[in-house]
């Protein structure tokens, strides 16, 4: 592994960090670019997974020796990963610009419903913990056992 191949692999381990940080808040033009530096990441990782170059893949009939001649599938689908965040970035960028007309901001708000959910979850997690549930008895006249059969008493 040389030391080209490192450098490049932490700048894609960088780019894929740097992207994931700014998706993750909530400032929609700060996730919007966050999508743009993780697709320039993904495109660098198709390139630097293809390998060392080499000769041209089409050479006018004349024969090379297979191992001295490019991939050219790395570079196919790192041309069809640009289009996709073209057009994905392009789209993102259109509803960024609808939510900051129709709001006046740029954030992204809670969902209420998942605020009403959280504080069900709170209120049920306090009352299990002030009033916990009582301890099954294991008596002799206890009640039906887990497997449906009868525990204690007469038969």
């Amino acid at each position: 592994m040389s030391t080209i191949d490192v450098t490049l692999a932490l700048v894609v381990g960088g780019l894929f960090a740097v992207g994931f940080y700014l998706m993750l808040q909530r400032s929609l033009m700060r996730i919007v670019l966050g999508f743009l530096i993780l697709g320039h990441g993904t495109n660098l990782l198709l390139l630097v997974g293809g390998g060392t170059p080499g000769l041209p893949p089409v050479l006018d009939g004349a024969s090379a020796d297979p191992d001295r001649i490019a991939d050219p599938l790395p570079q196919a689908m790192a041309l069809t990963s640009i289009v996709i965040t073209f057009g994905l970035t392009a789209f993102l960028m259109a509803l960024a610009y609808r939510s900051w007309y129709l709001t006046g901001n740029d954030g992204v708000p809670d969902d209420p419903e998942d605020r009403r959910i959280g504080t069900i979850r709170e209120r049920a997690d306090k009352d299990q913990d002030t009033y916990p549930d009582p301890e099954p008895d294991s008596g002799p006249d206890a009640g039906p056992a887990d497997d449906g059969t009868q525990q204690g008493g007469d038969r």
